[in-house]
């Protein structure tokens, strides 16, 4: 498939045309043409490579009622994601390679992106021994990040155990950081608001001491660490510390951490039960600054779907968790674009180019030069959406940001060369398989 793509902007400002055959780059400019080639007019769209999201919940196998493989291929495709990472607690979990193979097999079968499984760090997720972390890195998946999350390894000898072992071979523990014993019970953000709700506290320090701990262990060792959804302010300043010290430390910072606060807890609103917890303001700001500057590397999504009876309940019975493959480009845009924090250079850098680093997924570092592979996202920055249950294409519909209006839109997405989403909608399945297995042909 030959595609022509007409005055993009791309996130350094330059406008340029974009010719994609047989899945690259091939060339660049203006006025470009080719004939027989699928046009598209990108007038007024800001090109950005191929979103990367280092933390996505597929469910798949065993939790099918959340989500499949397909299902959460497809929001991320609508979000403009061409790469997502798949966390290992599933069930069967993650931890041996014939799981990580299956996952990656269905994911490469589909066709929407690329899907990369991460391998449990532990064996069932239960603490106690390590997963089998050599088979899973050598195997057909080639797995290079290994998580527990949705449970943090507590235990300080294991934790080291697994950062030495992925040393071996370029890996990355990504860590859940709660401390168990200091977040028992609880049900949202420790503090004034807590209490005057009566809701039992998750204290900032549960988080921050696991961190502490962790780094330190990272520079003992001389391993990669990887800390996933920081939430508080004085994380930040834990990793910014560690970073100083040339702690290898990297840190992502989920979507809604960057908008929402714990504030919205005061309606009990399932949707916005989530681990960890909505902050304060004082955290929110925190987390922009720590992505602006730096501390924090990257934005993942923890897209987090759940069956609605899991979250339609009592508060304190409701399932953590919120999706966010479909909306995590515009709260992004909101939270530190359109705020001025930020420009779509970064947002590239910190959706894209970042996650990809860490995560050894290559063709990501060069995304717009001639021979680059083809993986893409054309996004308008222009309009805004009143966010609804329509746009989630997903199984989830735990979104906390429905009803409200949101910037931006994904217009086009392009994976491997061929589009997963054109104006704004999802490319039949079978015509993406098809093209999948042509992409998979010419190597």
């Amino acid at each position: 498939m030959t595609i022509l793509i007409t005055g993009a902007t791309l996130p350094n400002g330059d406008r340029t045309d974009l010719l994609i055959d047989r899945g690259v780059i091939t060339e660049t400019g203006s006025g470009l043409s080719s004939a027989g080639a699928a046009r598209i007019d990108a007038d007024g769209l800001t090109a950005l490579p191929g979103l990367v999201d280092l933390h996505t919940h597929l469910r798949e196998p065993g939790f099918e009622q959340s989500e499949t493989v397909l299902t959460g291929s497809r929001a991320a495709a609508i979000g403009g994601f061409t790469a997502v990472f798949a966390m290992a607690n599933t069930s069967p979990v993650a931890d041996t390679a014939g799981v990580v193979e299956q996952v990656a097999s269905l994911g490469a079968e589909h066709g929407y992106v690329t899907v990369r499984p991460i391998g449990a760090v532990t064996a069932g997720l239960a603490g106690k021994t390590l997963a089998e972390i050599g088979a899973m890195a050598h195997s057909r998946a080639a797995v290079r990040v290994f998580s527990d999350d949705g449970l943090c390894v507590s235990d300080p000898l294991l934790m080291r155990r697994a950062l030495e072992y992925v040393t071996t071979f370029g890996g990355v523990i990504a860590q859940h950081s709660q401390d168990p014993r200091l977040t028992e019970g609880a049900q949202m953000n420790e503090g004034a608001l807590s209490s005057e709700l009566g809701l039992a506290g998750w204290p900032a320090v549960a988080e921050e001491s696991i961190i502490a701990r962790d780094v330190l262990l990272a520079q003992h060792v001389g391993a990669r660490l990887h800390v996933c959804h920081v939430s508080t302010a004085g994380s930040v300043d834990v990793i910014r510390w560690a970073k100083a010290r040339g702690i290898a430390v990297t840190a992502e910072v989920t979507p809604h951490h960057l908008l929402l606060t714990e504030q919205l807890v005061r309606g009990y609103d399932s949707r916005f039960k989530v681990n960890p917890p909505l902050r304060r303001e004082e955290d929110v700001l925190a987390q922009r600054a720590g992505l602006a500057d730096g501390t924090i590397d990257i934005v993942a999504t923890d897209h987090a779907p759940h069956p609605l009876e899991s979250k339609e309940c009592a508060w304190d019975e409701a399932a953590n968790g919120m999706v966010g493959l479909e909306s995590a480009l515009s709260v992004v845009q909101a939270a530190v674009v359109d705020t001025g924090l930020m420009s779509f250079a970064d947002v590239a850098r910190v959706l894209s180019s970042k996650p990809a680093e860490i995560g050894r997924l290559s063709g990501y570092d060069a995304a717009f030069e001639v021979g680059a592979h083809a993986n893409l996202a054309l996004y308008d920055p222009a309009v805004s959406r009143a966010f609804s249950t329509e746009q989630l294409h997903g199984k989830g519909i735990n979104s906390p940001y429905l009803a409200r209006t949101l910037p931006g839109q994904v217009m086009t997405t392009i994976h491997d060369g061929y589009a997963t989403v054109r104006d704004g909608r999802l490319v039949d399945a079978d015509e993406v398989a098809d093209a999948a297995r042509e992409a998979v042909a010419r190597g």
